[in-house]
């Protein structure tokens, strides 16, 4: 896979450009933006800039609505409905969760739900949220189903993340992880590459073991059978049936309580109908938040210094990775594939926008453009 690096700031100015040429206000498209980077800089490259073909997609389509306003249609003191009206995901989860930790800092504690939105980004972006605030932060999506459960050969769940995020020093402790062994964007980055996926991640329509990225992806997309495996694989022996539970979790938590469209349900009919959940604790209601970061803040560096397996050089806690990613991105930039670079030039094209303007002349491989590359 070819990559070439950029700063955050160019993709930034890029991707606020291109979200206001879409209709979004200069605020919204920051949001969005924020969110998209964020993955980015926490080396997730699945959900960052690879996502802008699937926002331009959905947006063109109809799916995703700029001008939607979320309605909340039902609220108690600790929780809360929201219905996105298929608005952009991004938007709708950044309002939910700012409504779960405003109620969260007067009642210790609230739960938000959403229906009818679309694809959000990362799960932990709004566990972060929450996070930054001193609370303890929880997120979860449902999608477009790729799990296969089980025993089954057809894809009925989403990937169904599962994100939390805890105050704590030298750094929060962040957990962000899909309920399938990888993510739908993992396998869109294989077949960009042209590289046969990893035993143990997907089946074919027959529920079969399969390496192609291609005609897995093909085969959730036209609902043929097959998909991703849950964690634990395809056998309840490696602990299949843990992940198949882990997305059952995902599903209560999205679109149960909010009453809108299971996995298998969304992506019909040119509408998303992608379900989220926020939960928000205020430390406070277990005591004091200081020594309660202490307290946890010893273990995770108790669990560092934990003796270490034959060459084995560290142990790291989740959100170390992370944070060393950011590092990184803080001098070397953001690794962007020249595949996705390509649907950007095709993305500002559409939107009447100066690719050159951002990325001065680049060199794109194989891709029918004589050259972009810049400084």
């Amino acid at each position: 896979m070819s990559h070439l690096y950029f700063k955050v700031d160019v993709l930034e100015q890029f991707c606020r450009d291109a979200f206001q040429r879409f209709g979004f206000s200069e605020k919204e498209s920051k949001i969005i933006t924020d969110v998209l980077l964020t993955s980015d800089r926490y080396g997730i490259e699945s959900h960052g800039m690879q996502r802008l073909s699937r926002y331009h997609k959905g947006i063109e389509s109809g799916m995703i609505k700029v001008d939607a306003v979320s309605e909340v249609i039902f609220e108690t003191p600790v929780s809360a409905v929201i219905d996105g009206h298929d608005g952009m995901g991004q938007l709708i989860g950044y309002q939910a969760m700012k409504k779960a930790i405003d109620k969260a800092k007067k009642s210790g504690m609230a739960i938000v739900t959403v229906r009818n939105s679309n694809h959000y980004g990362i799960a932990g972006y709004y566990a972060r949220m929450a996070c930054d605030k001193g609370l303890i932060g929880l997120s979860f999506t449902n999608s477009e189903a790729i799990m296969v459960p089980t025993n089954a050969k057809q894809a009925m769940l989403g990937s169904n993340p599962i994100a939390i995020a805890v105050p704590a020093e030298p750094y929060p402790f962040f957990f962000d992880a899909s309920t399938t062994v990888v993510t739908r964007g993992k396998l869109e980055m294989y077949r960009k590459a042209e590289k046969p996926l990893p035993d143990g991640w997907a089946l074919d329509q027959d529920g079969n073991p399969s390496n192609d990225a291609d005609q897995v992806l093909r085969n959730i997309v036209s609902r043929a059978g097959g998909g991703i495996m849950p964690l634990g694989e395809n056998e309840e022996i490696s602990g299949s049936h843990k992940g198949y539970g882990y997305g059952m979790i995902c599903e209560l938590f999205t679109s149960i309580l909010s009453q809108g469209l299971t996995s298998n349900h969304t992506h019909t009919g040119g509408k998303g109908g992608t379900c989220h959940g926020f939960i928000a604790i205020d430390p406070r209601a277990f005591g004091e938040p200081e020594k309660i970061s202490q307290h946890f803040s010893a273990f995770l560096q108790e669990l560092r210094e934990a003796p270490k397996a034959d060459g084995r050089e560290r142990i790291f806690t989740h959100g170390e990775k992370e944070a060393l990613a950011m590092e990184r991105v803080e001098t070397e930039g953001i690794a962007v594939d020249q595949k996705t670079l390509v649907e950007m030039k095709q993305m500002s094209e559409y939107l009447g926008m100066d690719f050159s303007q951002y990325f001065g002349r680049l060199f794109l491989e194989d891709t029918g453009y004589e050259s972009i590359y810049s400084g």
